[in-house]
């Protein structure tokens, strides 16, 4: 179903006139405008909200064809701006692509767009915006292409338009259903490109006629992934081509000080070198003889400091780095003064761990460079493709394959830069998969913690005043431009979920510290969320204690009947059910409880745990997520399983360390996973809130972390404030 080449047209193309689809737009400034803190201004807020909640931005001029290609035999090519990376955003954006161009599923193929061939899609794949962002721009410009149809088509039939039903693709007059039109017909005989495209879309259809949307309809690439037809970016091949390897340093700051080709192009299959200030790597005929090569090459590097782990730690450290107020409802004054509660979390550096090395294939001709990549931003790959070769953008045409796991950490590809420069001085196709030991060791990590958070509980049981301080290092700032960094402030990617969402407290403030690291950092599955949310609902559990108050009721009795109280209520009292919460557990067992708002979805989560021979196993998890508009069930159901099992392994085994200035950890040796066999049942419910879809890919990795700590002190009395949990630290 997904080529390596983008399929030929067999459609004329529309002209862009004045229409102009807007992709992406998940906020608004004056959805932020409220609650601005003392001394933060308000572009800062407007800038950091927009990105924190889950939204996006930018904008398009697209007319119908950027999405669409209609075929002589009635097919839909739906070029698809998100990519598959295993999340099923493929089926689900085909899913409301048909609903409005009302054809049948059978009809719908999937194409991965590429920078040359669909929307330009300047936020790439990820932030759990790939369905939120796009569910308006693909029905408005499904819904045109239908109506600039309907109207050639009663041309053509000589008929009125409003005369016209349409299914399965085909235009039937009402009142003579022997006059009928395919839309593979109408194309094959319009003037297409004198077509105008109207100022504003037709009306949508409405929920209530919904055939695909809310159904949980087969995936489009279930078929290809199981034949092994589905290309990822380390199965591309080319004839002719060639596999390089790049020498990388032993030290996370290690720079290449000088570097000479020495005797790698004697090697046996070496067909070119490159040997520059700043990159040496070689192309052979086999990715062995490459690494060989490498090997072979003189190279002088500069080590840098040899840091150790407890000198990451301690940068990592709330009053360390910048301080940026990020959220204060109400002040705090002097309430957190005296007698107060207090507790400190942390958590380690991780890596992706996904089962796709970094791989791309890179042609490097004359007059083009075309790439394909597994890549979650095409557009950033472009970009920097363009800039190692020094060469315009538009130049540079890269193709998205399918992709073995993302997690933000295949927003950028190192490896396509480094195969257009082999490719290059090889004047042949080269293709760059990084081995398991580069991944471990040369990517980027999901930054270390640390969490300070202050409350005031009265004799009520109420909370007059919490305080959640969060130091990290940089999550999203690694990759913008350091200008960013001054008018923002505060990482917002590093405290997304760090926000204190029970409204029901009048005196609630986040604080944010920064601190760029020796190590580098950068987005990881839900980017702060995971240790976010760890720390906040651990804490609200402490407090819950102080109070003797269960901790469902405690949280229940901080919410309000605000619009968030009412679906955080809905997805707490809903999971309790689920889990029996307050009814009887086998012996040894105890459940722990947790909530987060992320992407605008509430997901709660009820953890059913046991202790033996100080081994923590967890049985079952019970989740409840409320994503607005569920697009696709199924695939809603998976996205939570699979973050959940993700949140279990972090929250169990991943941690990444460094000694006399490397990272430890080259393989899955040092830096195990969650096994089959230590996954518990889990249970999803899934909850509708509006009409409109929110996120799914990482909100609910959120909460697990937290439910398992309490339900550990549940059953044990011990409080566990470090990722990975072990019981005694």
């Amino acid at each position: 179903m997904t080529s390596n080449q983008p399929p030929k047209s067999n459609v004329k193309k529309w002209r862009v006139s004045r229409r102009g689809f807007l992709i992406g737009l998940g906020a608004t400034v004056a959805a932020v405008a409220v609650g601005v803190p003392v001394g933060l201004p308000r572009a800062r807020l407007a800038i950091a909200n927009l990105v924190a909640e889950g939204g996006s931005f930018g904008s398009i001029d697209a007319p119908p064809t950027s999405w669409f290609e209609i075929t002589a035999d009635n097919r839909i090519r739906f070029f698809n701006p998100k990519v598959e990376m295993g999340q099923g955003v493929h089926t689900s954006l085909a899913q409301i692509a048909a609903e409005e161009l009302e054809v049948d599923w059978e009809q719908i193929e999937v194409v991965s767009a590429s920078t040359a061939r669909g929307i330009n899609d300047s936020m790439g794949t990820g932030n759990s915006t790939s369905v939120s962002s796009t569910f308006t721009p693909i029905r408005e410009a499904a819904a045109t292409l239908r109506e600039l149809l309907r109207t050639e088509a009663a041309n053509l039939l000589g008929v009125p338009a409003a005369s016209l039903s349409v299914a399965s693709g085909v235009f039937t007059a009402n009142d003579d259903p022997g006059k009928a039109i395919t839309y593979g017909e109408i194309v094959a005989q319009a003037d297409v490109a004198s077509w105008e495209i109207p100022e504003e879309a037709p009306a949508l259809k409405p929920a209530s006629e919904f055939r695909f949307v809310g159904k949980s309809t087969p995936r489009v690439d279930f078929e290809s992934k199981l034949t092994g037809k589905a290309l990822y970016g380390y199965d591309m091949r080319l004839p002719n081509m060639l596999y390089g390897a790049v020498a990388r340093p032993s030290t996370i700051e290690g720079k290449l000080k000088s570097a000479t080709p020495g005797e790698a192009p004697n090697r046996p299959g070496v067909v070119a070198v490159v040997a520059e200030d700043d990159f040496a790597g070689v192309a052979a005929e086999s990715r062995l003889q490459a690494y060989a090569g490498v090997g072979n090459m003189v190279l002088e590097w500069e080590d840098g400091r040899l840091w150790q782990q407890s000198e990451i730690d301690e940068l990592v450290t709330v009053g360390n780095g910048t301080r940026v107020v990020a959220q204060k409802d109400g002040d705090i004054g002097n309430l957190l003064d005296g007698d107060v509660l207090t507790a400190e979390f942390r958590t380690p550096l991780a890596a992706h761990a996904h089962l796709e090395p970094h791989a791309a294939l890179v042609d490097v001709q004359a007059d083009k460079v075309t790439v394909w990549a597994s890549t979650q931003a095409a557009f950033v790959v472009r970009g920097d493709v363009a800039e190692a070769l020094g060469i315009e953008e538009e130049l540079v045409e890269v193709i998205p394959t399918f992709l073995g796991g993302g997690f933000g950490h295949k927003s950028n590809v190192p490896a396509a830069r480094e195969a257009a420069l082999l490719s290059r001085a090889a004047g042949r196709p080269v293709h760059v998969g990084w081995n398991r030991t580069e991944e471990m060791r040369h990517g980027f990590f999901r930054p270390s913690t640390h969490h300070v958070l202050t409350g005031k509980v009265d004799g009520n049981g109420r909370i007059q005043a919490l305080q959640h301080e969060v130091a990290s290092g940089d999550v999203l700032f690694s990759f913008f431009p350091g200008i960013a960094s001054a008018i923002v402030g505060a990482d917002f990617g590093a405290y997304r979920g760090a926000r204190l969402e029970y409204d029901g407290i009048p005196n609630r403030q986040m604080v944010s510290y920064r601190t760029p690291l020796p190590v580098r950092t950068g987005p990881w599955r839900g980017l702060g969320l995971l240790a976010n949310t760890f720390a906040i609902e651990s804490f609200m559990d402490e407090m819950a204690q102080a109070a003797n108050i269960d901790p469902l009721q405690f949280r229940l009795n901080h919410l309000t009947d605000s619009t968030l109280s009412r679906r955080f209520r809905n997805a707490l009292e809903t999971v309790a059910e689920m889990a029996n919460w307050g009814g009887s557990l086998p012996e040894g067992h105890a459940l722990g409880l947790a909530i987060n708002l992320d992407a605008q979805t509430v997901v709660a989560q009820i953890a059913d745990v046991s202790v033996e021979n100080d081994q923590i196993r967890v049985h079952n998890v019970y989740c409840t997520m409320d994503p607005g508009l569920v697009i696709n069930p199924d695939g809603a159901t998976a996205q939570a399983q699979g973050s959940i099992v993700m949140g279990l392994s972090s929250t169990f085994f991943e941690e990444i360390t460094v000694k006399d200035g490397a990272i430890e950890a080259a393989n899955f040796d040092g830096y195990p996973l969650l096994t089959m066999k230590e996954t518990p049942d889990i249970h999803v419910q899934l909850l509708e809130s509006s009409s409109e879809p929110t996120g799914v890919g990482e909100p609910p990795i959120g909460p697990i972390a937290a439910a398992v700590g309490n339900a550990v002190f549940a059953l044990t009395g011990q409080r566990l404030t470090r990722l990975p949990m072990r019981l005694g630290n």
